[in-house]
Formats: C-alpha cells, structure tokens, sequence
C-alpha cells in the first residue's frame, strides 16, 4: 500500500526543501529591501557595497588614471551621504582616504605628469565628504531618512490639495480654486477647506486662509491648519468655527502665530451667504443685473491676535448669473500699488475674463494679475447660472 493510501504524511524531498528554503529566503529578500527602502532597516548592504567600490575604483585608476582619475573616489563618497548613517560614512571616508594614500604612493608625485594624485583632487575628494557628512547628521537628526523624506514631502502636498478641492455642488452651481505658492515652490501658506454642511448637505463652507509669512515658511504651519480648519468645519455652527480658529491659534504660541481667514457659508437652494472674516480681504460680488462688482466687507480681526475676539458676518445673495470671488492678499497687493487699486484691477480683469469658459478662470486670473508677483496666490471663484 502506498503512502498516500495509508494516510501517511507526504514525502520530504529535497526539492521540497529547497523551494522551502527559496521561498523563505525570496520573503526575507523583498522585507529586507522594503525596510531599507523605508528607512526601517540597517545600512549594512549599502555599506559593503560601498565599501567594495573603493578598492575596485582605485584598481581601475592604477591600471588607467586618465580615464578613471584619482577625483573618481567622490562617488562612492557622495553616494554614501545620500545613503549612510553619520557612523557608517565615517568608515567609508576613511577606506577612501587610504584609497587615495595607496594611489598617492603607488601613482607617484603629482608634478611627473597627468593622472596622479595632486592636492587639488584631495581637496576635492575632501569638500564632497565634509559636505555629504554635514548632510548626513541633519538627516539623522530629523530622522527621515533621504529615501522616505522626499515622498512624505510629496504624500503632504498632496493631501494639501486634496483637502483644497471644493466639494461636487449641485445643477447652476460652478466653483473653482486656483493655488500659486511664491517663487514657484510646493508649498504655500495660503490654504482653502471647503465642505457641504446642514440639512442634505444644502449649504457650501469654504475657508481661505492666510499664513504668515510665505512659501516653504509658512508651509508648515498651513498644513496644520488646514488639517485642524478641516476638522472644526463643518462640525461647529458657522458663528462659531472663527472663534475655535482663533483659539487653536493662540495655544500654538508660535512666534508668527497669525493669520487671516474668510468664512463663507453658502445656501445653495436660494443663493443667500454669509461672511465671516478674520483681518481678510473684502469678497467681490459681480451682481449681473446690475452689471458690476460690488466689494462685501466683513469685520473682524486677525486670528492668533488675541482671546476673545469677535466676528461680524455680513449676508448677500447669489442671483441667477452672479459671481463671488474670494482671494488672499498675494492677488492684489505689490510694492508701490494700493490694495484698492489691486482690487479694482482684479474686478476688471475677472470682467474679461467671465464670458470666456468657466474652467480655468481662476488660473486665468493669477497668470493675468499676479503671475510675477513673489507672494503666495489663492483665488477661489463661485459662479451662479
């Protein structure tokens, strides 16, 4: 009787224990590689790798020095600061200083001729691993690692312009958000949270917001507010979302801890709003039948200023073919020029530009406004049929 007749386990062979053994080694392979690749796991490969390169580099430059030049040895260098801890690069700096000794000796003084190792290549070799090393211990003391910190930078843009999106609205309803950080950078202290609130999602609350300061400086501190301006909308009554703003910002005790803020709380059935602002610029309504732009002004101060502060809305309604425009300051202030007469330029561009489509109005109107200007750039744009 056989072995599978008699219920018998089946027959450890040896190609049995070798895929076994080929499966466990291909898991600890790949976990290895994604570790490393999160900056979870040891340098130790990157290392070796290194490592090795040193004495194959200086090899190649013994048999051929034109071709491969004593200055070859940066590159393991420079790969090493982009991929080592501070204590494995210093290793790996001194195997390439004994590598350029041995070449020194072996190559000869530097003044026979081309190919040799001269003070200019030891200076060098010298700046490119002060540099990576300086760079090295700034990544450790942050604590991302080169191979993760540039996709959290990016997966944190992105989530920035996803909370940016306004929300699908409703058949004669059109919306559009146009965001240009200062000096062509990623990120802006210039943000806007938008969310469809009350009884069956009838009614539209977008924030715009201002930072402090400018691109990459006041990134940091718009990604926090946006996510914290996110998280309060919607959730309080509209009275009451400046007045939590305002006291999120004062228990941050951020040396620059301020910042502007328009609230808009929009009812989509009968087109009436309301604003809500926070030391922000005046909202622009373009009433159709009487065919111009009327500034809307709220009252209140700026957030972070001071407890107990107070907000005065201001109510208007949306007519069939009316436009509500909304901006930061970057849109209509610039050296020299007064913010009325930036407003005003604004209003008559936007007049320009309303007959045209409606998609691509707002970017329309940063490239034609305020397309050199060094300051973060928001425009957010409500259009009634």
């Amino acid at each position: 009787m056989t072995d599978g007749a008699s219920g018998a386990p089946p027959r450890d062979t040896k190609s049995a224990r070798g895929r076994r053994a080929l499966y466990r080694a291909r898991r600890r392979l790949r976990r290895s590689a994604v570790d490393y690749f999160r900056g979870d796991a040891s340098d130790w490969f990157a290392f070796g790798v290194l490592f090795l390169l040193v004495p194959l580099i200086t090899a190649v430059t013994l048999l051929d020095s034109i071709w491969c030049p004593p200055t070859a040895l940066v590159l393991p260098v420079l790969a090493g600061a982009l991929l080592l801890r501070p204590s494995s690069l210093v290793l790996l700096y001194a195997a390439a200083a004994s590598a350029l000794a041995v070449e020194a000796a072996m190559l000869g003084p530097y003044h026979l001729g081309p190919g040799r190792v001269t003070p200019g290549s030891v200076l060098v070799v010298g700046a490119v691993g002060a540099g990576g090393l300086l760079v090295a211990q700034l990544r450790s003391r942050v604590g991302v690692p080169w191979r993760g910190g540039g996709t959290m930078l990016f997966d944190l843009r992105e989530r920035l312009k996803v909370q940016s999106q306004i929300p699908a609205l409703p058949d004669g309803w059109h919306a559009e958000m146009a965001l240009r950080p200062a000096g062509g950078q990623s990120f802006s202290g210039d943000f806007l949270v938008a969310a469809r609130t009350g009884d069956g999602s009838r009614v539209l609350e977008a924030v715009l917001a201002d930072v402090s300061g400018k691109g990459m400086d006041a990134g940091s501190r718009a990604l926090l507010l946006s996510g914290a301006f996110g998280g309060l909308l919607g959730s309080l009554p509209p009275h009451d979302f400046l007045p939590a703003a305002n006291g999120y910002l004062l228990r941050q005790e951020w040396d620059e801890g301020f910042a502007s803020a328009v609230h808009l709380v929009l009812d989509l059935d009968t087109g009436e709003y309301e604003l809500l602002s926070a030391g922000h610029l005046p909202g622009m309504q373009r009433c159709m039948g009487k065919g111009h732009w009327e500034t809307k002004e709220a009252e209140g101060p700026l957030l972070g200023i001071f407890e107990g502060a107070k907000f005065t809305g201001l109510r208007g309604r949306l007519e069939r073919g009316d436009v509500l425009m909304l901006c930061t300051d970057g849109m209509v202030e610039a050296p020299g020029r007064d913010l009325s007469e930036g407003m005003d330029r604004l209003m008559g561009e936007a007049d320009r530009l309303i007959g045209s489509p409606f998609v691509g109005t707002a970017w329309r109107l940063i490239e034609t406004v305020a397309k050199d200007l060094n300051d973060d750039r928001a425009l957010l744009l409500i259009w009634r049929e």
